[in-house]
């Protein structure tokens, strides 16, 4: 005769059976889901200013301050196996001294946009796009690049106001 604890440990195995086969039905309905939807960015001013930089042996590096407003319907993407989104800007663009440059931006300025030298200043494809991550509930994190994006010049003179 089985004890009360044999019992409980096949109850037990067999929920957890249960909820693995359930986890697993919850991945594999959403893993082949396009998340791309369109993305519009407006950019309304580009500044840029020539500061001190103390993470590094150069004097001055380019400091650059984008307003930026985003249209996007983000609908589409949300199912019942998302749980969070994780939204960023990032500008890509290539100076003399490096080829690929890529700077995630943010809403507040979290990290500042900094350039390693003064490759910023009259720079002529600054590419902005934006991009998600999808968190599940289960499976793979997903990141997808939004199908919209903008290339935008930078200014060849810096500012002189002492705003950030």
């Amino acid at each position: 005769m089985n004890t009360v604890l044999s019992r409980a440990n096949s109850l037990f195995a067999f929920s957890l059976s249960v909820m693995a086969a359930l986890t697993f039905g919850c991945f594999i309905t959403t893993a082949f889901k396009d998340r791309r939807v369109p993305v519009d960015i407006h950019v309304s001013k580009v500044m840029l200013k020539n500061v001190d930089d103390f993470t590094g042996p150069r004097e001055r590096s380019d400091l650059g301050f984008i307003t930026f407003d985003l249209s996007l319907h983000l609908q589409p993407i949300f199912d019942w196996n998302v749980k969070q989104l994780f939204l960023y800007l990032s500008a890509e663009y290539a100076t003399k001294s490096n080829v690929s440059n890529k700077v995630k931006l943010d809403m507040k300025s979290k990290y500042f946009f900094f350039d390693d030298g003064n490759g910023l200043r009259a720079n002529k494809n600054i590419t902005l796009m934006l991009s998600w991550n999808v968190v599940p509930n289960a499976g793979i994190l997903p990141l997808v690049a939004g199908s919209g994006q903008i290339s935008l010049p930078f200014p060849d003179t810096y500012e002189s106001t002492k705003s950030y």
